[in-house]
């Protein structure tokens, strides 16, 4: 390829793709450049031409038709001058094989065929015998003519001389030469051309005719070049700037989600003490409501049984006996009388539940998002800014300087902004309950100092004046579109598995002769990795900090597609084969697969000593010595044929989980092929699965390539909500493996590899 600024060469000219039509793709043919400079042969411009407009189908831009049709643009003689020399270098007449004289012919009358030709008349642009070759150079008209040796003109030896003497010829008069310039007109010109109808034309020599205008396109040609420069500037700019909004939404994606779960948490929080302050407060009123009871039952008991004696003395005894028990009698119930009887019930503490407004306000967003706009630096300002100095500020902006925060903010219980770190007041840290009346002034408080729509704010950082736009609006993922919502079968907390970025770093070593293509990532040893470059033929072993450690030896000509780590072995499918080496490199057994699909993939089993292989449909489990030691369909005989498994992995609890590109849906099943749950639902977004990886939880990350995302499913296949998306930076995720169940091993396709740790929701 050419660089900005230099001179093409003839050579790269005659070698490109410069001479092939874009349209039919094969050799021009009456070659036109459109207005756009932008050359395709005539026939296939006419194919394009309708309703007396053309579109370039290069630069998209539509130009009129000339009245005359498309053979009224200009014919691009530079592009035919090219052909000429590439059609001559490519041989004339041949006879057995060889080309032949072109001036024998002439002298022998036309009856016989020329003699082999030895040379050529760059002058001419005939071939030439060797007599004839002799003799052309002893002719007064043909004396200074450059014969040349045929072979290094067909090698391509003389194509500068070539192009020097070859003239273009006149469309109008073949056989003559295009000599003249028509000032006027702007048209060449032949000898024939110039006497009618250019006859009182002012016309300039050709060579006479370049070297006036030649300055002029030189000092546009400049202009252009230093217009790519700038392009090109501007196009660096703007590719740093993505990748700051990038890195720069990773962050604040990050944070959303550790405000929002730190929000969260201290809800749960909040609910537990709550409940439990409920809990302890009806049982200790429980408490005591027992034993009142208790003692009004005893009372009860001891004033029944006093009454019953004494209307049973006073209905069947006789007078000597009532009157002999009437003091008694009388004495006990006195006193049963003044007894001081509970005149009610205790009175019970009601609990009752005081909501923080906010919560009531369906307006109130603890989220929003903050955008502020990059100023250029100041040396891009005014070409010349002072080294370490600021920018000078008006006494309203440095009243208002402060710290910039955190691009995600909260809304507190009084509306005042807070950080992330500032953990929300709850209504028992903020003292008593807020009474009902007040309730309403706290509402109206908190909605008058949340931040408005068109409020800017002005900060001040490293010499720069930043104005800042809020608005309030729920934050809304980057990639195409979310993931259904987690459903109710979340447990504990509710709260999901979250990424924490790690690092990332390239696989492309400086050995390799092509850009990485990894196809396979497993865990390797203690905190390795293990990646299969199929495009390289090579084992690479990273660690998770990034750091090349080797590659591990394959069979000479093996290409590893998905690869797996047992105890002491590694084993990988290369074609339709399986293999199983040794750290070293040596190939302790190798096991013949099916021919019927493009690639397999192969996991290690949880016991480090089995590695499962998917085939045509169906798992196939090899032990260490090779082996079959189980083979299943996914589901069982009803669905032989059905399941086309082309990713593969093991769960911590010894299921299998594939990704099914024939059913277009993620399946887990049993050690048995029992199958446990499978999801084809929305959350695929309508893309085939892709790698499937399982933490020490069982929780499942999928990989879906064309939409950026990891999305996470719990160990039944159920969709849970997205894991990664283009906020961390995912671009075409292909392979995924998780090592020591707590870091996720991502890699692209440009070979680069980010690895995530998994911060579980308990942690």
């Amino acid at each position: 390829m050419v660089s900005q600024g230099s001179s093409p060469s003839l050579l790269e000219a005659l070698s490109s793709d410069f001479l092939a039509c874009k349209i039919c793709l094969e050799q021009l043919r009456a070659p036109k450049t459109l207005p756009c400079l932008h050359t395709y042969c005539q026939d296939c411009l006419a194919q394009l031409a309708e309703g007396g407009r053309l579109r370039c189908p290069e630069c998209r831009e539509t130009v009129p038709v000339p009245p005359a049709g498309v053979s009224a643009f200009k014919t691009n003689f530079f592009v035919n001058g090219l052909l000429d020399l590439v059609r001559a270098r490519a041989g004339g007449d041949l006879r057995a094989g060889k080309p032949a004289c072109a001036l024998c012919p002439l002298m022998g009358g036309g009856a016989s065929a020329g003699g082999p030709a030895t040379a050529r008349c760059l002058d001419c642009a005939d071939d030439l015998c060797q007599a004839c070759a002799d003799g052309h150079r002893c002719t007064r008209q043909t004396h200074t003519h450059r014969v040349v040796d045929l072979v290094g003109y067909r090698a391509g030896w003389y194509d500068e001389e070539a192009r020097e003497r070859q003239a273009a010829q006149c469309p109008q008069h073949p056989g003559e030469a295009l000599r003249f310039l028509c000032q006027p007109c702007s048209q060449l010109l032949c000898r024939e051309c110039r006497l009618d109808p250019h006859l009182d034309h002012p016309c300039l020599p050709l060579a006479e005719a370049v070297r006036a205008r030649r300055p002029g396109l030189e000092e546009l040609l400049a202009g252009v070049d230093k217009n790519l420069a700038e392009l090109e500037a501007a196009r660096l700019v703007e590719k740093e700037a993505l990748a700051r909004l990038r890195e720069q939404a990773a962050r604040v994606g990050t944070q959303v989600e550790e405000a929002a779960e730190g929000v969260l948490r201290t809800l749960l929080a909040q609910k537990k003490e709550v409940l439990g302050q409920l809990r302890a407060h009806v049982e200790a009123a429980e408490e005591a409501a027992r034993e009142r009871l208790g003692e009004l039952e005893s009372r009860e008991q001891v004033a029944k049984a006093a009454a019953a004696f004494a209307r049973r003395v006073l209905s069947l005894g006789r007078e000597a006996e009532i009157l002999s028990l009437e003091g008694a009698i009388a004495q006990r119930l006195r006193q049963l009388q003044g007894c001081p009887w509970m005149s009610g019930p205790a009175p019970f503490l009601l609990p009752q539940l005081e909501l923080h407004p906010g919560l009531l306000d369906k307006n109130c967003h603890l989220l929003w998002l903050s955008f502020e706009k990059e100023q250029p630096k100041d040396s891009e300002k005014d070409g010349a800014g002072s080294q370490g100095g600021e920018e000078p500020q008006s006494p309203r902006e440095d009243g208002a300087k402060t710290e910039r925060k955190s691009a995600v903010q909260l809304h507190s219980r009084d509306g005042a902004q807070t950080s992330k770190e500032d953990r929300p007041q709850t209504p028992q840290e903020d003292g008593a309950q807020t009474p009902k009346t007040e309730r309403a002034q706290t509402l109206k408080e908190s909605r008058s100092q949340m931040p408005q729509e068109d409020g800017e704010a002005q900060t001040s950082r490293g010499g720069r004046s930043n104005k800042k736009r809020k608005f309030k609006g729920r934050l809304r993922s980057i990639s195409r579109e979310p993931s259904p919502a987690p459903g109710p079968n979340l447990e504990g907390s509710g709260l999901l598995p979250r990424p924490i970025f790690s690092c990332s770093f390239p696989t492309r070593m400086p050995g390799d002769k092509r850009s990485p293509r990894i196809t396979g990532l497993c865990p390797f040893g203690p905190r390795e990795i293990l990646v299969a470059d199929e495009q390289n033929r090579a084992l690479k072993r990273f660690s998770l900090n990034g750091d090349y450690k080797g590659t591990v030896p394959v069979p000479e000509g093996c290409s590893p597609c998905s690869v797996a780590a047992l105890q002491g072995a590694v084993a990988f499918s290369a074609g339709a084969r399986l293999y199983l080496i040794s750290p070293d490199g040596e190939v302790q057994w190798r096991r013949a697969l099916s021919l019927s699909q493009a690639s397999h993939a192969v996991a290690a089993m949880p016991s480090g000593d089995r590695v499962a292989v998917s085939v045509s449909g169906h798992v196939e489990v090899y032990n260490m010595e090779g082996s079959l030691a189980t083979r299943f369909i996914p589901g069982g005989k009803a669905s032989r044929g059905l399941r086309a498994l082309v990713f593969l992995t093991t769960s911590p609890q010894g299921n299998f989980v594939g990704s099914d590109w024939q059913q277009n849906s993620v399946v887990v099943c049993d050690g048995l092929g029992q199958v446990i749950g499978e999801y084809g639902g929305p959350g695929l977004h309508g893309c085939q699965p892709g790698s499937v990886s399982v933490d020490k939880k069982g929780y499942i990350f999928l990989t879906l390539r064309e939409v950026n995302k990891v999305v996470i499913l719990d160990p039944k296949g159920s969709l849970l909500g997205d894991f990664l998306t283009a906020y961390h930076g995912l671009e075409k995720p292909r392979v995924t493996t998780m090592v020591d169940g707590r870091y996720l091993v991502v890699s692209l396709s440009n070979g680069t590899i980010h690895i995530f740790r998994v911060r579980s929701p308990d942690s």
